[in-house]
């Protein structure tokens, strides 16, 4: 039986009113559920990149049967490129995917998603190629998320909330960083610091370290030892490499984008045999660079151990970032996360190494520009300052080097923007969207959706009477929340920043709508040119 119009926005508004209390119970349920499947995700992939080191040495010493380790690739690559082509949905990372969800651009079958990005990222990133478990981590919690919403019939502005917490479980047991997690929901997949969000997000990224942590233990997953803090005499160096690594970064999202048009100019490649590319071109490189194989952990934890030449730092430098581009650009599914983390912890290294030989520095700092160039790298391509500092702060377990992260990641995000460069989440997302028409939002008229939408300080809607502002079609403004008070709205109401509008919209225009909310709720520079 058909709910008719009236109830349906009845039974919104009403359930707008009453679901707050339940986000943390729903936050925990998800992120449980996400913790043990981000487990058993992990636990699969770290054995078989420890298979796969292991099979590099005995192909070294017996070279005959690298053509059977060749073929089985080949056979691996394209069961892969079959479960991408059937379901386009679990193609590489996922983070975009699960942001073009969220801005309900996109269809996601919660099921498929879960098995087919499960499968392939195992087949693919357990045979070496240079992608992260992270951005699937992120969206097998989004679908998660997703399913616990359809198998319990929750209202669509619930869906929301919980597809975002299963994306901050994903990222916090991923990495054991829960609180990464709920600022990477916030300040990436939903672009907005609400209190609900974070509300559902940490409770979920919390739940789902909790169960991470009892598997793996509570040692960060990058066990650096004894770092000396950085005195403020070095910050100028610090400067320096955050305008090194916001170029870097600009050329990686560049490169990225780049590979995937030349993927996609092989009109004689179908895409089934595309992820054989990488995984044949992963051979001689396991055999001569097994470093860069695989997300790159291993590696980040030999920079702090060993001592390179600058030789080879170069080396292992271009050929984890040339290897990464292909491994990406194929479309098999695996993040970028990781091997953007390992690019930078190798400018760093190289950068701090550069010092000690030219300038004589002491050589116990090289640790310090690992750190700080992971988290310079990670803002100037994810364009995500607050998620990186954090993250990394969490990964390594040391908090004394807050201030000299902050710092990086402001000059590496400056520089980026400075040199207009999108982030590459928003690009691939874009790109997604421009090749796979078929998959949009089924529309249904019959049901509502809730947006929330952030008013941000210069934005097109500071300081507006609500009579002033030309609003969407197929839109109603029900509330104006201001702090813990909630504004009935009239037309003289003035908006102010930090206020969330709650606006009611049917489900089917919930996309148009909120794309052109958040124009006017974000956008300056129209305001600045009548000023």
């Amino acid at each position: 039986m058909i709910e008719s119009d009236d109830n349906a926005t009845y039974n919104t508004l009403s359930h707008w009113n009453t679901f707050k209390f339940k986000l943390i119970i729903e936050g925990i349920i998800v992120g449980i559920l996400t913790g043990f499947i981000v487990v058993l995700y992990r636990y699969l992939l770290e054995k078989s990149l420890y298979v796969i080191d292991g099979l590099y040495i005995v192909l070294s010493q017996k070279y005959w049967l690298i053509p059977f380790w060749i073929v089985t690739l080949a056979i691996i690559g394209y069961i892969v490129g079959l479960l991408v082509k059937k379901e386009p949905m679990i193609s590489g990372s996922g983070i975009p995917q699960v942001e073009g969800v969220l801005l309900r651009k996109l269809h996601m079958n919660w099921l498929k998603v879960i098995i087919g990005k499960f499968v392939g990222g195992v087949l693919s990133i357990g045979s070496g190629l240079s992608l992260g478990r992270e951005g699937p981590s992120v969206q097998l919690g989004a679908a998660v998320g997703l399913g616990v919403s359809r198998v319990f019939n929750r209202l669509k502005l619930e869906e929301k909330f919980l597809i975002t917490s299963g994306a901050s479980a994903g990222l916090a047991a991923a990495f054991n960083a829960p609180l990464a997690g709920a600022m990477f929901s916030l300040e990436e997949t939903h672009k907005n610091f609400s209190p609900l969000v974070l509300l559902s997000a940490l409770s979920a990224a919390l739940s789902a370290d909790f169960v991470s942590s009892g598997f793996f233990g509570l040692e960060p997953v990058f066990d650096f030892k004894n770092l000396t803090t950085l005195t403020l005499n070095y910050y100028f160096y610090i400067a320096i490499l955050g305008v090194l690594v916001g170029i870097l970064g600009v050329v990686f999202n560049k490169t990225i984008m780049k590979t995937q048009d030349i993927y996609s100019m092989q009109k004689w490649l179908p895409a089934e045999f595309k992820p054989i590319v990488p995984l044949i071109l992963s051979v001689p490189l396991g055999l001569l660079l097994p470093q860069v194989l695989g997300g790159g952990h291993t590696l980040i934890m030999s920079l702090v151990k060993n001592n390179f030449h600058i030789k080879i730092l170069v080396v292992l430098l271009v050929a984890k970032f040339l290897f990464t581009m292909v491994s990406y650009g194929s479309g098999a599914p695996g993040g970028i996360f990781l091997p953007l983390l390992t690019v930078g912890a190798l400018i760093g290294t190289l950068y701090g190494t550069i010092l000690v030989t030219i300038f004589h520095f002491n050589s116990i700092y090289i640790s310090n520009f690992v750190i700080l160039a992971m988290a310079g790298y990670f803002t100037a391509v994810v364009r995500a300052p607050i998620t990186g500092s954090i993250l990394i702060t969490e990964m390594t377990g040391s908090f004394n080097h807050l201030l000299p992260l902050a710092l990086i990641s402001i000059i590496a995000y400056i520089t980026a923007d400075l040199l207009k460069s999108e982030p590459i989440y928003e690009s691939l997302l874009d790109r997604f969207l421009m090749h796979n028409t078929n998959n949009k939002t089924i529309k249904d008229d019959k049901t509502k959706a809730i947006l929330e939408i952030a008013v941000y300080m210069g934005s097109l809607l500071d300081g507006k009477c609500i009579k002033e502002i030309e609003w969407p079609n197929n839109c109603l403004l029900v509330a104006v929340k201001r702090g813990e008070k909630e504004i009935i709205p009239k037309g003289n109401t003035l908006i102010c920043p930090g206020d969330y509008l709650i606006v009611l919209t049917d489900n089917c225009g919930a996309s148009k709508v909120t794309e052109s909310l958040l124009s006017m709720a974000n956008s300056y520079e129209s305001k600045f040119k009548t000023q």
